[in-house]
């Protein structure tokens, strides 16, 4: 890694590069991704692992050590000599620590425990073989634990395939074809979106877009969305669930709302200009699991906007909006 410049003092740089020797070794793929990401992957899993001077320090689930996003942050700023925003532990998630949690040595409290996966309080943790992996780096015991570590790593990722694959969470889209979610609170609310919104109130409606934790594009029918003049797919401001009512012509952008991302004011501003060229009427609802999650952020949902409760699946909330009365009519 002596192409990389961390900017960073001697000891801190060392620690970065051992991380990155490591992550080569048991075959994280690092050759795609930028310098910077590269290091900042390498910052992320020193914090997670609580290593501030010495990979003997290096920390797991085992020890109940898990780190927030937000943790994460400030574990770099204060010990690894960072200066990043608070305001960035979305990229911890989606592109510091995808490649170690995909792989399984670093573990989230939401996997252990099933909470939503966009929860903002879970935490993350080494998982105990590659913690004990670290702890032997530069010592007389690291090629014996590497080799060891790789064949329990192959027996883990079955493990866990096979776990996964029970877990998952059937749903049966409008059309009679069944797809499945991957486990958690968020993915469940997304299944009652499907199996309980849309039949009352969609009119119709299809699914032409459904995301998953583990598979962004799990349902993406780019010809009947480009056929109504829908955005690129890759835009930031992706609802959860895109459905078209071809009987009604509306368009549902819906999102599960569970830790954030209800439809704001701001949201839907954004989301009306990138749908500016679209033929159909736009819907925008904000989906919850219960009144009690409604209540903290009713206050923060958009005018000309819905909400739907999934624990009272057969009503709305309607937000100043005549659309759907005249449709009742």
């Amino acid at each position: 890694m002596k192409e990389i410049k961390t900017g960073k003092s001697k000891r801190i740089d060392k620690l970065i590069r051992s991380m990155l020797n490591i992550l080569t070794a048991v075959g994280i793929p690092l050759d795609t991704v930028s310098n910077r990401t590269k290091v900042r992957i390498a910052e992320a899993v020193l914090a997670v692992c609580n290593i501030k001077k010495s990979f003997s320090e290096a920390k797991s689930s085992d020890d109940k050590h898990f780190l927030t996003t937000r943790q994460i942050i400030n574990f770099e700023n204060d010990y690894l000599e960072g200066s990043y925003s608070s305001g960035s532990y979305d990229d911890i998630r989606r592109h510091h620590l995808i490649l170690l949690t995909t792989a399984g040595y670093i573990v989230s409290s939401s996997a252990l425990d099933k909470q939503s996966t966009n929860n903002p309080t879970r935490g993350y943790a080494a998982s105990p073989i590659f913690a004990e992996l670290l702890r032997s780096y530069e010592t007389s015991e690291w090629n014996k634990t590497l080799e060891v570590f790789k064949q329990k790593n192959e027996e883990l990722k079955e493990i866990l395939a096979r776990k996964k694959e029970l877990e998952r969470i059937p749903v049966v889209l409008p059309s009679g074809i069944e797809v499945k979610l991957s486990a958690g609170e968020h993915n469940e609310l997304q299944r009652d979106i499907i199996q309980k919104f849309l039949p009352r109130f969609g009119f119709g409606a299809e699914v032409l877009y459904l995301g998953d934790t583990t598979d962004k594009y799990l349902i993406r029918k780019d010809e009947k969305l480009n056929a109504i003049g829908f955005f690129e797919l890759e835009h930031e401001e992706l609802p959860d669930v895109v459905a078209y009512s071809k009987e009604k012509n509306l368009l549902f952008m819906i999102e599960a709302v569970h830790s954030y991302g209800q439809m704001g004011e701001i949201r839907v501003k954004k989301l009306k200009d990138k749908l500016k060229n679209c033929t159909a009427q736009l819907i925008f609802v904000s989906a919850f699991e219960n009144k009690k999650i409604f209540r903290r952020f009713s206050d923060d949902i958009a005018w000309e906007s819905e909400a739907w409760i999934a624990d009272n699946p057969d009503h709305m909330i309607h937000f100043n909006g005549y659309k759907f009365l005249e449709m009742h009519q």
